[in-house]
């Protein structure tokens, strides 16, 4: 937890998860901790190079989770949310950030099933439960400092 000034209360840790179109994997991974975190972490996801739409497979594996991302939208990596963040995690080998001194920076290079011949709703599945492990790791470090 990142520490306030003296007489205010810790402040909630906050992660940035970031691939390339912000349409799939981020999107994954931020709504897998909101459920884990149940509002004891900000969670923002953003894209390198944002798409226009989320990937519906995306939503309908985390709908099986009763995930919702209604609202959600493909966002830009702004200077805004990178100062606001304790963590940031890149998914993939698509997107790249420069690293900022002071932010823990991570780099998950997720499994992908299509290199295996698996597509459709079995790839994101696999795709989905990948990331959702990951989540459960970083939500344990957070969540314990």
């Amino acid at each position: 937890m990142t520490e306030n000034p003296a007489g205010t209360s810790p402040k909630k840790p906050a992660v940035l998860f970031v691939c390339s179109k912000n349409g799939g994997k981020s999107q994954l991974a931020a709504g897998l901790l909101r459920q884990l975190a149940g509002g004891s972490m900000d969670v923002y996801s953003a894209g390198t190079k944002p798409g226009k739409d989320l990937n519906p497979l995306a939503v309908e594996s985390l709908a099986e989770l009763g995930i919702t991302v209604e609202g959600e939208h493909p966002k830009p990596v702004t200077e805004d949310v990178i100062q606001a963040v304790d963590v940031v995690v890149v998914l993939g080998t698509e997107a790249k950030l420069e690293q900022r001194e002071g932010i823990r920076y991570e780099l998950w290079e997720t499994d992908e099933p299509s290199e295996l011949g698996i597509e459709g709703m079995e790839r994101m599945r696999l795709v989905r439960d990948d990331i959702l492990g990951r989540v459960r790791n970083l939500h344990g470090d957070l969540a314990s400092s």
